[in-house]
């Protein structure tokens, strides 16, 4: 499991780490693993041109001794120095030492121009509202370039906490984070910024709390999780999943909200509505009732609202029940919010970023740049645990000081019906038995595994993706 610690948990450590280790040694430590990663990407270090761009910060240092080590085999360093009186002095020696040299920003073009490779260390974690003229017009001139760019811990002009870019950042092809990744390196929009991400470990793990911002399951996490059917069970203690999903307009939801809870681990797939004979015709397996939810028979979860159009009755039927419920689409509209926060019995909200806008009342591009404050604000409003589905997504319980980014997944599963799917999966997970976050959690990673075994680089379309659910579940456990 990969986790992520904001900046003010991150200090702290290295405050109580560095207080046991000679003065430097931290520095010199990520300056190492940093001078690494740049060799790895260049591919030779003789004779390659690399500029630092660097700041006043601890970054700034970082940078500067990667270049003198890279100085000393054989590359062509060159330092722009942003704020040459507040530049760091050990590492600014030791890079002039090992034959490197310094610019004005004003002069750095040039430089830029003929590096292949380009290092920012122009801010550290704690750089907040994009990045100042000055640096700003580095960034541009870095990527109009052919330098390949490589971050110090990340990428300078986002915020580490909470992912968001408030004005110009440095887009890097490689990021290298020390210590922990930082939650801006796994959420959206700053991730975009961020690259690839190497982790250079600098023994900061036992500094750590037990409980972090962010944390990214991985394919060992999610195999612990799967519900797996022992010598004794049978379709019902598998877990029976409802679905209240469909409409005369849009019996496709149904079709695909069914497919995947088939696809999810429980026993037996309860369908509710006017989608029945759609639903008969795909899987005949389904159990097939248009009596409402309420006479459907026994089940261990519900799924409501994929495709459901109007129907408010049976979102509020659902909702009344003692077992837990997915909430997507429709549903989510319909709900009344009293309702989904009366009940007692785990909820799992599935919105994306438009309908999580429409749930706190802010307009969609406000989501999209602070998905993280707004899965929690979501999560902690309606006491449901949320996904967020998106480009990231990401799972709250209400009142967790942790969430879950989910690191599978791709474009290609922007696809109409592809929510549908991953609502079913979900459910169905529910009824197995697992919690709200598990379920989330473990639907949105296998349902982004199934959309990259699906797509394999082309389009896919919803059906496609249920169809890879189960190479992604024997991924996973293999």
């Amino acid at each position: 499991m990969r986790t992520a610690y904001s900046v003010k948990t991150v200090r702290a450590a290295e405050r109580e780490l560095m207080a046991r280790l000679p003065e430097g040694a931290l520095m010199q430590r990520a300056a190492a693993g940093l001078a690494a990663a740049c060799a790895d990407l260049a591919g030779r270090v003789y004779g390659t041109r690399v500029v630092l761009l660097v700041g006043s910060g601890d970054n700034g240092g970082d940078a500067l001794y990667a270049g003198a080590r890279l100085a000393r085999r054989g590359a062509g360093v060159t330092a722009v120095l942003l704020a040459p009186e507040r530049t760091h002095a050990g590492g600014l020696a030791a890079l002039r030492r090992a034959g490197g040299v310094t610019v004005a920003p004003d002069a750095a073009e040039a430089p830029i121009r003929r590096a292949a490779l380009v290092v920012d260390g122009i801010v550290g974690i704690g750089g907040t509202g994009g990045l100042r003229p000055e640096a700003a017009a580095l960034a541009a001139l870095v990527e109009g370039s052919r330098a390949a760019v490589v971050a110090v811990d990340l990428p300078s002009g986002v915020e580490a906490d909470t992912g968001e870019v408030r004005g110009t950042a440095v887009r890097a092809d490689l990021t290298v984070t020390f210590g922990t990744h930082k939650p801006g390196l796994l959420i959206d929009p700053a991730r975009e910024y961020a690259g690839s991400v190497r982790f250079v470990d600098i023994g900061l793990g036992p500094e750590l709390p037990a409980e972090p911002e962010l944390e990214a399951l991985q394919h060992a996490d999610v195999a612990a999780l799967l519900p797996l059917p022992g010598p004794e069970s049978d379709k019902y203690r598998r877990g029976v999943v409802g679905i209240a999903a469909g409409s005369a307009r849009y019996p496709g939801a149904a079709v695909l909200a069914v497919a995947g809870a088939l696809r999810g681990g429980a026993g037996a797939v309860r369908y509710v509505g006017p989608a029945g004979d759609s639903v008969i015709a795909r899987f005949p397996e389904t159990l097939v009732s248009d009596r409402g939810p309420g006479n459907a028979g026994r089940v261990q979860a519900w799924v409501v609202g994929p495709g459901a159009g109007d129907d408010a009755d049976a979102v509020a039927e659902v909702l009344a029940t003692d077992v837990p419920v997915l909430l997507d689409a429709d549903g989510l509209r319909l709900a009344e919010p009293g309702a989904v926060r009366a009940r007692t019995a785990p909820t799992l909200l599935t919105p994306h970023a438009g309908e999580a806008a429409a749930l706190l009342g802010v307009a969609r591009e406000q989501v999209e740049g602070a998905r993280l404050e707004s899965v929690r604000e979501l999560a902690g409003r309606y006491g449901a645990t949320v996904l967020l589905k998106g480009s990231t997504t990401l799972v709250a319980g209400p009142g967790d000081r942790t969430v879950r980014v989910n690191p599978t997944g791709t474009s290609w599963l922007a696809t109409a019906g592809s929510g549908d799917v991953l609502s079913g999966l979900g459910g169905s997970l529910l009824a197995a038995g697992l919690s709200a976050v598990d379920a989330g959690s473990v639907a949105a990673y296998l349902h982004g595994l199934a959309g990259r075994f699906a797509s394999d680089g082309a389009p896919a379309g919803a059906h496609d993706v249920a169809e890879a659910i189960p190479g992604a579940w024997r991924d996973v456990r293999d």
